[in-house]
């Protein structure tokens, strides 16, 4: 039986216990019915899983000792930055969801010239908190032990600096089709995928300034819950581990 793997934001190492925090607990312990002696599996994101073992159970904590350690190598060759122009609600959730589960390795939430979602600082910390909790829950579900990043929200004009890798815009009407990077030796790139409005004029200059090059993906216009989405499946089916 496949045992649920529950993140905790805590050191983690053979032979030691800890308590375990609340919503872990909460969901083990309330949800899932686990009782004393039970196993579960822990992660932190260093890349391993840690086998435990419920050993306490009281009114205010419960306490598990790990048991073993196993390095899981299931990351992928090709590191993919998806730099994501915000999407309203459960549009970003569903992207920062299925973009973990195909393997990205960072996030890079960006604002634009038409973007429809706008974030003061109170906004942006939940937001923030709220995105790399949904990455979590992906990385618990689909069994990764490395957590990707989710960057802070911020301009385009900034985002384009932290590109790692070679570049890529979607662009129905590039003369590079996607599926032409099957002959590249890649080990990193970053995909920019535009908000519910696509990149402005002004915005793609920026992005081709910073080293950004197009790439056609069918002869469609994709919505940017699917466009990015599409894209990350191709690129590691051409380069990466869906080979």
């Amino acid at each position: 039986m496949r045992l649920t793997r529950s993140h905790v934001d805590l050191p983690l190492r053979v032979g030691s216990e800890i308590a375990l925090p609340e919503d872990v607990a909460a969901h083990l312990l309330r949800v899932l019915r686990l009782q004393l002696g039970d196993a579960c599996v822990l992660f932190n994101g260093d890349g391993h899983d840690f086998e435990a073992r419920i050993v306490h159970l009281g009114k205010r904590e419960a306490r598990a000792a790990i048991v073993a350690a196993r390095r899981l190598d299931n990351e992928s060759p090709l590191r993919i930055t998806l730099l994501q122009g915000i999407a309203r609600g459960e549009k970003m959730d569903w992207i920062l969801q299925k973009a973990t589960e195909l393997g990205v390795a960072r996030f890079v939430p960006v604002s634009s010239d038409r973007s429809e979602v706008k974030l003061d600082a109170e906004r942006t910390g939940k937001r923030l908190a709220h995105w790399r909790g949904v990455v979590i829950a992906a990385c618990e579900q689909s069994g990764r032990a490395t957590v990707p990043d989710v960057a802070s929200p911020q301009p385009l004009e900034h985002a384009v600096l932290q590109r790692d890798g070679h570049g890529l815009i979607l662009d129905p009407f590039a003369d590079t089709p996607l599926g032409a990077l099957g002959a590249a030796d890649w080990h990193a790139c970053t995909l920019a995928i535009g908000p519910e409005g696509g990149w402005s004029p002004r915005d793609r200059q920026q992005l081709l300034a910073a080293g950004f090059d197009g790439v056609r993906l069918g002869p469609r216009i994709l919505r940017t819950e699917t466009a990015g989405i599409a894209a990350i499946a191709a690129l590691q089916a051409l380069l990466g581990d869906l080979r």
